[in-house]
């Protein structure tokens, strides 16, 4: 027997804060700027310590994140692609969120004991003001790079209006609407969190096609007579009983004919598979009061309980943990 396997995973949490702190605090976007430079050039550019900073920078070389040239550090071309701020895959703001959790996750054994999250959703749903909007901000950076591949997959050949139910900072709406210029699109979601939306959503310049809508998706009417519906990375926060009801107004909220797609992360029916999928199972229960993941089966079942036929469900490409589902209004 060899323990490697446990000894790395007890250990993992090393690699995950030397990545957060050297993002934090800059590390890589200076490197961007002066590309090599010692250990006392990057402190006093970060305006941190020196001896702290080379340490820093040694792990974030044995991590992969940079490479060192004798004295000198540079970014590694993954830290160049996706650590930099403003890269055309900048994952900064994506990870922000994985951060955030981090100090919920050292209180794991309290949700465990409780059944209950350790901290409330109300915190990044509107109640503190700055994990709100990193919390927005980090789940357009995810849509950002996710949307690249979904929005191709969606069939809208000939849709005029789509419906977005809990669609945070509108970003998978955006990228439609691009997309398709014939389409108008309207995000649902709670008040502080469109009034980050509306943001983006105008400095993508899409205001007049990506309308916001203020409210809770649990009891705001749905506007009626849509082409699509689409319920993208929202459903694993909420109950089975919830997401059967939310089919069911989608299912009245649609035309003959009309299209309900689900993005979301998901596992088989033994709800262990894929890996990733089942501690992400974790992380949402550690932050909301319901939160979980579901299996395909299961979201198979209560779309057909909904009224909708023709489902379809299938994995996104990798390194994408997501799958995209659809089914039609008959």
């Amino acid at each position: 027997m060899n323990p490697s396997k446990i000894v790395d995973m007890a250990s993992s949490f090393y690699d995950s804060c030397v990545l957060f702190t050297a993002s934090d605090l800059g590390i890589f976007s200076t490197l961007a700027e002066i590309k090599k430079a010692d250990s006392e050039t990057i402190a006093h550019s970060c305006k941190i310590n020196s001896r702290g900073a080379r340490l820093l920078l040694d792990a974030c070389v044995a991590l992969g994140l940079l490479n060192k040239e004798g004295h000198l550090y540079l970014n590694t071309p993954e830290s160049s692609l996706f650590l930099t701020p403003g890269s055309p895959a900048d994952l900064t703001k994506a990870i922000r969120y994985n951060r955030d959790v981090y100090e919920a996750w050292g209180r794991l054994s309290v949700m465990v004991k409780s059944g209950k999250p350790v901290e409330k959703p109300e915190i990044h749903l509107g109640e503190d003001k700055d994990r709100t909007r990193n919390f927005v901000l980090s789940m357009h950076g995810r849509a950002m790079g996710i949307g690249q591949a979904v929005v191709p997959q969606l069939n809208l050949k000939g849709k005029k209006k789509l419906f977005d139910v809990g669609g945070g900072p509108g970003t998978y709406s955006t990228l439609i609407a691009k997309a398709h210029p014939e389409i108008e699109c309207t995000v649902l979601d709670l008040p502080e969190i469109v009034k980050v939306a509306g943001e983006l959503i105008q400095s993508a310049g899409m205001q007049q096609r990506v309308l916001t809508l203020a409210g809770d998706y649990h009891t705001t009417p749905f506007p009626s007579r849509n082409d699509v519906i689409i319920f993208f990375g929202v459903l694993h926060q909420e109950a089975p009983e919830s997401i059967a009801d939310l089919f069911k107004r989608a299912f009245n909220a649609l035309l003959p004919g009309g299209l309900v797609y689900v993005l979301d992360m998901m596992t088989d029916v033994t709800h262990t598979q894929p890996r990733f999928s089942a501690m992400f199972a974790v992380n949402m229960a550690l932050t909301t009061e319901n939160g979980w993941v579901f299996s395909d089966k299961e979201l198979s079942s209560w779309l057909a309980g909904a009224g909708f036929t023709e489902f379809s469900c299938s994995p996104l490409p990798p390194p994408m943990p997501h799958w995209l589902a659809s089914a039609r209004k008959p």
